[in-house]
């Protein structure tokens, strides 16, 4: 089964975020791709910066692309207990 948005084939995942936000860019320039060096990253974000400069009506879908990826990072990262404290001893109350 085929997925279109207006005139727009939707071909994976990042087809579905890009083309329902209306970003007009890739959603890796927003969020960054794992691996990435320090360099990497600080041309990435000048370029956003360049880019929400000349139009800053995308700040609207931008940060609804920012909370759809911290709610997907909070539902699938891997839940880590907190440590239980031994109990103390002699301690008076």
């Amino acid at each position: 089964m085929r997925a279109w948005i207006g005139a727009h084939e939707v071909l994976n995942d990042d087809d579905l975020v890009e083309l329902s936000l209306g970003l007009g860019t890739p959603p890796e320039l927003w969020l960054g791709v794992e691996g990435e060096t320090a360099e990497e990253q600080a041309a990435r974000l000048d370029a956003g910066a360049d880019i929400l400069a000349s139009d800053p009506d995308l700040a609207v879908p931008l940060t609804a692309l920012a909370i759809a990826a911290i709610e997907t990072y909070a539902a699938t990262a891997r839940r880590i207990p907190a440590p239980r404290r031994a109990p103390r001893v002699g301690v008076a109350r």
